[in-house]
């Protein structure tokens, strides 16, 4: 425990939470989304960790994980030893809310930072956030792991990471919509998570695709209705040359003895619109058996198909665009009793003891169930589930186990032919094609191997977590089928920043942008627009409101301004834009709640905008201002500067000499300028209602974006008074 000091006052030992925000966009810290928590560590900021005896021993104990983080040694270990020379607790705070991320299975879970703020004992501890409920729970629990350290008392880290780890499993992404997301993130691809669930956008505006999990916004719905009647996948298959097996649908429980003659035994019984393999019967050989599995089927959909067995292993191929990327194989389960367990019991001993095996998403194996069908192969054997089966007896649990070895570089030409084939006919732009063969490695036909089912959204992860074999790049897969050609389903962004209000600023841009062939949407204080039209009235300058406008399917050009106040508390709308735009900085703006407090914390606040800037993009920069023009050397991408007054000559004339682009008052005119190159787009007086202050920076961003000398000036001329405008130019 810690020595208190004596007196009347002793400081309180103690971290307390005050207040903790969520960052969903780009902001002051970092591209991804983070918690921001205001932390009092109290009289702890007299206690550094190497004057508390034991605390970098417990938590690297309890934390071995701790020694992967670098710190600002920048090497393995370099947290570690800062806690040995001695580092405040708010540090610590960060590092352990982050790792409980990461052992919570949650992404992204690298970043963290802990700064003072004003007030002393005080700090802003910022962590990595990607998913916002597994964050506020891990920085909760690592206060109180933290704390238990200090105090050297017990912590159930165990059940903490526990409770974490199922948090995140309910609330992130499925593994397989997850495999996608993340092929798209290493594509630059925009994403916005569109639910709760597994519904996610890919891209922005009218560049967008959708997904939920396997099934994509070119998955016809007619089409997966077709899957989900196999007998008419059947018909349709057999029609287009594709070997399925010979059955048909039954009446009642008669008629699939009738038709299980009719086809020959052994037989399949199954529901006519099940899936996940529910009420699916194989190898019946007895008039009992069918009339037993038929009465199971019934229940499972809402009719019952009889068809021939096809002798062989059941595999998964999965269809992504017109090709097979990857193909698994499944084997029966079987059992070898002991003498001495039930077969429930050997079934958990040997079975489901496996570690692939489980009942969460991240799990490529189900664990195996007793089930109707296994009992039915029990009692084929002369057993049940409570029969203790003699040493050495083998028993067959499950005909159809999970597919899960990889096959994908043994299939046939013909087989992934016909898989494709199969896909195409039923109209399903992604599938799982079930079939069962003895051997992929040669053709159906030779076999009398056959395809089963097509299966509209299947699932990925048997070929993400194979349990015999490697990873596929199935989400790769799917993410180049909806972005060919190195798409990046990106739509040109204009974001406007500063201290003062960019609403006239923006409405400027976007007015000059419309009728250049795009559909224009305008996020700013005054509202919510697209072409022109209100369809939000208040303040849009924030991120729930500029978000909307990139989910808008009919925006092909956003235009979006960004409240200093909403950058530090909310983060930018966008990961990346086409456009940055800073305005101004005015040296004596405050933001107080957030401790932005100097000109030099403002400045790192804006600066957001100018990092955000895509490498084929440009910085619209007052060159005015030296703290904005300073902004320059931040750019990916091309720096355009703009001058309101002679102060800025010299800082543009120099941008000239290199070759660079600037916009300016000339004689009266307003000037657009490569190097020594210009083009006049109007009078000074030509918008009478907006300063320059205005009207310069927009018609720099315009041009930025693409419109031409030609454009800007008849968009001005619509927009303001009618004057003569000339466009010209001169060396």
């Amino acid at each position: 425990m810690l020595a208190r000091p004596q007196g009347l006052a002793a400081p309180r030992l103690d971290i307390e939470i005050l207040e903790v925000h969520y960052i969903r966009g780009p902001g002051r810290w970092t591209y991804p989304p983070v918690l921001e928590a205001v932390v009092d560590i109290g009289g702890l900021e007299d206690y550094p960790s190497n004057r508390i005896p034991g605390l970098p021993q417990r938590l690297e104990q309890w934390l071995p994980g701790l020694v992967e983080h670098r710190c600002s040694y920048g090497e393995r270990g370099g947290f570690l030893r800062r806690l040995h020379e001695g580092t405040w607790p708010a540090h610590i705070l960060e590092h352990v809310c982050v790792e409980l991320q990461a052992l919570a299975g949650a992404p992204n879970a690298g970043f963290g930072r802990a700064r003072e703020t004003s007030t002393p004992g005080v700090y802003r501890v910022v962590v990595c956030a990607f998913q916002e409920e597994t964050a506020r729970a891990a920085l909760a629990a690592a206060r109180d792991l933290v704390m238990a350290a200090i105090e050297d008392r017990p912590f159930d880290l165990a059940g903490t990471v526990a409770e974490l780890r199922a948090l995140n499993d309910e609330y992130y992404l499925g593994p397989s919509t997850e495999s996608i997301v993340l092929a798209a993130s290493d594509r630059a691809i925009p994403f916005i998570r569109l639910n709760d669930g597994n519904l996610v956008q890919l891209g922005y505006g009218s560049a967008q695709h959708r997904i939920w999990t396997a099934e994509t916004d070119r998955t016809s719905a007619i089409a997966e209705g077709i899957s989900r009647d196999k007998d008419l996948t059947k018909e349709l298959l057999h029609s287009c040359g594709v070997p399925v097996p010979e059955g048909r649908p039954v009446a009642d429980a008669e008629d699939a003895w009738a038709a299980a003659l009719e086809v020959g035994l052994p037989v399949v019984v199954k529901p006519s619109d099940g899936n996940h393999g529910r009420g699916v019967f194989t190898n019946l050989v007895s008039r009992e058996e069918v009339l037993a599995a038929w009465q199971v089927a019934r229940e499972e959909g809402s009719g019952v198909i009889v068809e021939r067995f096809v002798h062989g292993n059941e595999h998964r191929l999965l269809v992504v665009g017109g090709k097979v990327v990857a193909a698994t194989r499944g084997e029966p389960a079987h059992v070898v009793g002991d003498g001495r367990s039930t077969v429930s019991e050997l079934i958990d001993l040997q079975l489901n003891s496996h570690p692939l095996r489980g009942s969460t998403e991240d799990c490529p194996l189900n664990f195996v169930r007793i089930d109707s069908s296994a009992r039915i192969e029990l009692a084929r054997q002369g057993f049940d589930a409570d029969s203790v089966p003699p040493a050495g007896t083998n028993l067959l649990i499950q005909r159809n186990g999970n597919v899960s070895i990889d096959v994908t570089d043994e299939m046939h030409p013909e087989v992934a032919a016909m898989a494709a084939l199969a896909a195409d006919v039923v109209g399903l732009d992604i599938a799982g094609i079930d079939l069962v063969a003895e051997d992929i490695s040669r053709p159906l036909d030779e076999q009398r191997g056959a395809i089963v089912e097509v299966n509209a959204g299947p699932g990925l992860l048997m070929h993400l977590k194979p349990a015999v074999g490697r990873r596929r790049p199935v989400g790769e897969a799917i993410v180049d089928h909806l972005f060919p050609d190195g798409v990046n389903g990106r739509i040109p962004i204009i974001g406007i920043a500063g201290t003062r209000s960019g609403a006239r600023i923006a409405a400027l841009i976007a007015s000059l942008l419309r009728g250049a062939g795009r559909r224009v949407g305008l996020a700013n204080a005054d509202g919510l627009f697209v072409e022109g039209r209100r369809i939000f009235e208040g303040d849009a300058s924030h991120w729930a409101e500029g978000r909307r406008l990139l989910r808008n399917r009919f925006v092909e050009c956003a235009v979006v301004e960004n409240d200093a106040r909403a950058i530090v508390s909310e983060g930018l709308a966008y990961d990346r834009c086409s456009v940055g735009v800073v305005t101004s900085l005015e040296r004596n703006a405050r933001i107080e709640e957030f401790d932005v407090l100097t000109a030099d914390q403002m400045y790192a606040v804006l600066r957001t905008q100018v990092d955000v800037v895509l490498a084929g993009g440009a910085a619209v920069l007052d060159a005015c201002d030296p703290m904005i023009a300073e902004m320059a050397s931040l750019c990916e991408g091309e720096t355009i500067f703009y001058a309101c007054t002679p102060r800025g000559d010299a800082c543009v004339d120099a941008h000239l000499r290199d070759g660079h682009r600037a916009v300016r008052l000339e004689h009266g005119q307003i000037a657009l300028r490569t190097g020594t190159a210009v083009e006049y787009v109007g009078d000074e007086d030509v918008f009478g209602n907006d300063s320059l202050e205005d009207l310069l920076p927009a018609i720099a961003a315009a041009w930025a974006a693409g419109a031409s000398a030609q454009h800007i000036a008849e968009r001005l001329e619509a927009l303001a008074r009618p004057i003569p405008v000339v466009v010209h130019a001169t060396a």
